[in-house]
């Protein structure tokens, strides 16, 4: 193991010290990032002056509360400026009032707060200031998660240099500088209580996790599968912290991770007769194509409907016609999946076929929901897909086909 970690690492010299200096820079900039950002999160509010007092009218097309609810958000807004107060539901249900007295206040620094009530306490204020410090972090907080999850992207290619091509490691590479630059551009919102920066960190973990198993995957590499594990793992909390694409975590649960360790046991078995490291692939035929079809065209009505009718809590979307449009692309591109996982099961070629489906159906929930950064990762999965396929088809078409059972 160990003379296998030195055989992999980069024998150039120039192209070693120009990784050894991307690492560098990129812990210090993550370090200094999370430090500026705690730095200011936790600063003293200081001297609390007040200012004036102002009506501020609600924002009701931004609530879609019901009695799922514990904590509810409601906007007030006046000209460029806004007050977030949180009601419990029940005295959200009795809240009819379109405008509220908003008390303005300013720090020693120059930041303004709002209260819905004039007699602060100290310990109101320097709340107060410390949630508006953590907005305000918010991109310094994702440059730092990002720049510490793109560390770890050049780590690893530094490590296992030699078991990666050139056109890969720039390929995983730019994937990754990319979803470094939209995290910091287009932050996440909070969401069901749970703060943006965490959102932001699931998006990049996913993103990383994804390619690298997509990567693997595309070598014919049996250990995809240990990645995909966690990619598993990821994604079924950020379906549960955004309460939605239930259709998909359901699947995951049940069907990817028993899937991902069946998968590796049977690639484990067929094994190429020349490179230890490669799995022997094949193809569908025809009939076979259609009959896939045909059941995901029938999960997708049937899955779709029965969620569809579901009255699931979310604040992630306030467009009851896109929640139902999502449901039913998400109910479609888990039964994708499910094909998908399956052709890799059985080492097909036409896996990379149901990714690309896959990964449009994706890019679409990712547009519809706002996700910017995702749209990075279905960029990846495009690229890959085409190189996957054009790799595995070259194999299938150098060695003979294979005269084994399907496991």
């Amino acid at each position: 193991m160990i003379n296998f970690f030195k055989s992999s690492k980069e024998s150039n010299k120039i192209v070693k010290w120009i990784e050894l200096t991307a690492l560098c820079i990129l812990c210090i900039c993550s370090i200094f990032s999370f430090y500026t950002g705690m730095t200011k999160i936790h600063s003293d509010a200081g001297k609390i002056t007040y200012l004036d007092s102002m009506e501020m009218t609600r924002e009701r097309d931004q609530e879609d509360y019901d009695e799922d609810y514990t904590v509810c958000d409601v906007t007030y807004r006046y000209k460029d400026q806004s007050m977030v107060i949180s009601y419990s539901y029940e005295d959200y249900i009795n809240l009819d009032r379109d405008t509220i007295t908003a008390y303005k206040f300013k720090t020693d620094n120059g930041t303004i707060l709002f209260f819905d009530h004039k007699d602060i306490s100290e310990k109101e204020a320097q709340e107060s200031y410390q949630q508006k410090m953590a907005n305000e972090s918010m991109a310094i907080f994702n440059l730092g998660t990002s720049t510490l999850i793109l560390f770890v992207s050049v780590l690893i290619m530094y490590l296992f240099s030699k078991q990666f091509t050139t056109y890969e490691k720039v390929w995983f590479l730019s994937i990754m500088v990319l979803a470094t630059i939209f995290s910091v551009i287009f932050p996440e919102e909070s969401a069901n209580g749970v703060n943006g920066i965490v959102i932001m960190l699931l998006y990049l973990l996913d993103t990383f996790l994804n390619i690298l198993c997509e990567l693997l995957i595309s070598k014919q590499s049996r250990y995809n599968f240990l990645v995909s594990v966690l990619v598993e793992i990821v994604e079924i909390v950020m379906c549960i912290v955004l309460m939605y694409r239930f259709a998909t975590m359901v699947t995951t649960l049940f069907f990817w991770l028993p899937i991902d360790i069946l998968s590796f046991i049977n690639w484990t078995k067929h094994k190429d007769d020349q490179e230890d490291q490669l799995t022997a692939v094949r193809c569908l035929k025809g009939y076979q194509e259609v009959l896939v079809i045909l059941a995901i065209i029938l999960w997708t009505v049937v899955v779709g409907y029965f969620l569809s009718g579901l009255d699931i809590a979310t604040d992630f979307y306030n467009n009851e016609t896109l929640e139902t449009a999502v449901i039913y692309i998400d109910a479609c591109a888990s039964a994708v999946g499910v094909a998908n996982g399956l052709f890799i099961f059985f080492r097909m070629r036409e896996q990379w076929i149901a990714w690309y489906i896959c990964a449009f159906l994706e890019s679409v929930i990712n547009i519809i929901s706002g996700q910017y950064v995702l749209l990075i990762l279905k960029l990846g999965y495009f690229t890959n897909t085409t190189y996957g396929y054009i790799k595995w088809s070259k194999y299938i078409k150098s060695h003979k086909e294979e005269k084994l059972t399907l496991f």
